[in-house]
C-alpha cells in the first residue's frame, strides 16, 4: 500500500471566518499530527486550498485573509499544493497526475469540511479506484441550518463517516493511522 495524505481546505475562513469548524474538538491538532507522521514516514502530502475566482464572493474570496492556509497548516512540510475551486479535490485540477507519480494507490482524506470537500473527494477517489482512509477525527464540521432543514455538526459528521464506512473508505481515527504507519 502507497499512502498519499490530502489535507483539504484547512483555511482560515474555517477558523476566523464565515465558517468556523466545531466538530470534533481537537480536529486541527490532529490534522497537524498527521501531517507531522506522514514527513516522518515518508508519506506524500498535498494541501488543498478552495478559492471562488470572485474577489467580492462571501467565502473563499481568492486572495483575502479567509482563504489563507491555516497558518500552522501553511508551516508544515508538503509535497504538493493544489488550488481548487468545486468540493470535490480532483475536479479541474492535476491531483489524479499527482498521485500517479506518487505511486499512490490510496488517499487519506484530513481537512473540512466532512461532508462536501473530505465526502466528495473520498468519493472521487473511490470511482477512481483508489484505496480510501477517512480520518474520523482529522476532519471536521459546523453546525448546518437551511431551507431543507437542520443538523448539527455531531450530527453530520457522524452521519458522513457512517456512509464513507458503508461503501467508500476504511474510516479510522488519526491515532490508529499514525500507529499503523508506525507499526
Amino acid at each position: 500500500m502507497k499512502r498519499a495524505l490530502l489535507v483539504i481546505d484547512v483555511q482560515n475562513e474555517y477558523f476566523s471566518g464565515a465558517l468556523p469548524v466545531s466538530h470534533p474538538p481537537g480536529s486541527l491538532e490532529n490534522i497537524l499530527k498527521v501531517m507531522d507522521a506522514a514527513h516522518g514516514a515518508g508519506v506524500p502530502t498535498c494541501v488543498i486550498q478552495h478559492h471562488t475566482p470572485l474577489p467580492d464572493a462571501p467565502v473563499f474570496a481568492q486572495g483575502s485573509p479567509a482563504w489563507e492556509l491555516h497558518p500552522e497548516v501553511a508551516a508544515r512540510p508538503r509535497e504538493a499544493l493544489i488550488e481548487k475551486q468545486l468540493p470535490g479535490s480532483f475536479t479541474g485540477t492535476h491531483l489524479a497526475e499527482w498521485l500517479e507519480e506518487q505511486g499512490a494507490d490510496t488517499v487519506v482524506i484530513s481537512g473540512y469540511m466532512t461532508q462536501m470537500c473530505c465526502d466528495t473527494t473520498s468519493r472521487q477517489a473511490f470511482h477512481r479506484g483508489l484505496n480510501v482512509e477517512f480520518l474520523s477525527d482529522a476532519t471536521g464540521t459546523l453546525d448546518l441550518k437551511n431551507e431543507a432543514g437542520a443538523v448539527t455538526a455531531k450530527e453530520l459528521h457522524r452521519a458522513i463517516l457512517v456512509t464513507q464506512a458503508m461503501r467508500f473508505a476504511k474510516v479510522i481515527s488519526a491515532a490508529e493511522w499514525i500507529a499503523a504507519l508506525e507499526g
